[in-house]
């Protein structure tokens, strides 16, 4: 799939020597289509790491799609460059005008703060309200999914007594719905979080539909409003070494960390993490982007 980026976003290096179709904005000037346009809220920390890795997850598909990131205006982070958010970021004031066939909400390092006390909480309640009317689909993923199911639908989310870090077994329900097509029985996909939405909070609900859940980690995958919203309380756009970075580095500043579930061989953090899930991540997204936003999505949205 032709990925529709920024000349210069460093992204697109990575992903050209991964042998990924990138497609700068000078060649998609020259052809005559009209492109998904995805919205990304990228609220992680080393946003530049995230951008690489759900432009690597959209890239199985065979839809052209044009990405444009988005930061906050109430908070700016300090570990990514400013410079980096001046040239490739906007915020929403400045696209809030402006229609998307998709929104993604990423996950945030803020899990141990109540939704209120969040210093950029306010603006992402608005930014989840006008999701409503301004895109098709919106996915949110780890903390974004915790914070639109609490914003949507009222469901407070827990502390858990340890971190549920690593790689857990899940389940798939509900395998006539489009969004689990193709996915095995069973499948692996990486958890880390230190809060959670109870099971049974979100089966009660009456608009959400658990779509796979795990017997250790509950549910990873629930949709409402018939795709409109969708959440994913882990994360399947990581890569293979992501859980391993944030294992040595939680070590390497004393803090208290088990070793990431079901990742190492032989469980030997010297040894190169197996890649378990990366095929489901793809055919998650893949699914999302063709059933819940290209079959839905209107042509041109002033109609």
């Amino acid at each position: 799939m032709p990925i529709k980026v920024q000349n210069d976003l460093p992204a697109k290096k990575v992903l050209i020597d991964e042998n990924i179709f990138v497609m700068d904005e000078n060649r998609a000037m020259a052809q005559d289509i009209r492109p998904l346009k995805i919205a990304i809220l990228n609220l992680m920390p080393l946003k530049e790491d995230t951008e690489v890795q759900l432009l690597r997850s959209f890239s199985n598909t065979p839809l052209q799609i044009d990405v444009t990131f988005l930061t906050t205006a109430s908070y700016v982070g300090r570990n990514t460059a400013k410079s980096h958010l001046d040239q490739f970021y906007y915020t929403f004031p400045d696209v809030k005008d402006r229609y998307f066939d998709g929104l993604i909400i990423t996950g945030a390092p803020v899990e141990h703060m109540e939704f209120e006390e969040v210093d950029y909480w306010q603006e992402i309640c608005e930014i989840m309200e006008w999701s409503k009317t301004h895109t098709t689909s919106t996915l949110h993923i780890c903390w974004g999914a915790q914070a639109g199911l609490y914003y949507h639908y009222g469901l407070q989310k827990v502390a858990l007594d340890k971190k549920m870090f690593g790689l857990f077994r899940h389940k798939v329900q509900n395998r006539r719905e489009p969004l689990v097509r193709g996915f095995d029985d069973e499948f692996w996909m990486p958890h880390s979080r230190h809060t959670t939405v109870p099971r049974e909070a979100i089966a009660a609900c009456p608009e959400l539909t658990i779509m796979a859940e795990s017997d250790e980690a509950g549910v990873f995958l629930a949709m409402a409003n018939e795709g409109r919203q969708i959440f994913v309380m882990g994360h399947p756009e990581y890569d293979r070494v992501t859980l391993d970075t944030e294992y040595k580095r939680d070590l390497g500043k004393g803090l208290p960390i088990e070793m990431p579930k079901n990742y190492y061989p032989d469980n030997d953090p010297g040894k190169r993490p197996n890649l378990l899930w990366r095929a489901h991540a793809n055919t998650l997204y893949t699914n999302w982007l063709n059933y819940y936003v290209y079959q839905i999505t209107p042509y041109s949205w002033d109609k």
